[in-house]
Parts: C-alpha cells; structure tokens; sequence
C-alpha cells in the first residue's frame, strides 16, 4: 500500500478527499438552487437539487467506507521510521 506524506494510504485519502469535494460542491449547490429559484427557473431548481442529493449520497458512502477502514485498522500505516 502506498502512502504520502500523510501517513495515509492511498484508497483512504481518495476516499477522504472525494467526501470532501462531494460536501464542498454541495454546500456551493445550495447558493445554485437559491439562483435559480430567485431567477424562477424552477427545472433548474429541481437540477441542482438532484445533484446535492447525489453528492449528499456520495460523501455518506465514503464516510460509511472509511468507518470500515477504521474499525478494522487499515486506514492508516504504521509509523515511519
């Protein structure tokens, strides 16, 4: 397993980081749902709603994953020496 200089292998900071960007671009989805309400563009709405709702889904899947990798000791490596 390879590790960066986070000590972190490698499948639990991509499952790290895409939990991340899924919670990021969902909070940024909110203020696109706003817009478009504000705009009266209701389809467009309904959009990005969908879309958060996936990202929602998405960030649950990698924290339900890396509780995984958590409780059986593989997310992280040993120290390095």
């Amino acid at each position: 397993m390879a590790t960066g200089e986070t000590g972190f292998d490698d499948v639990t900071f991509d499952l790290i980081s895409v939990q991340y960007h899924s919670l990021k671009a969902g909070h940024d989805y909110g203020q696109y749902v706003r817009d478009a309400r504000n705009a009266g563009k209701d389809e467009i709405a309904a959009f990005f709603e969908q879309v958060m709702q996936q990202d929602s889904e998405r960030a649950q899947r990698c924290h339900q994953f890396l509780a995984e990798l958590t409780q059986h000791g593989t997310s992280a490596t040993a120290p390095q020496q």
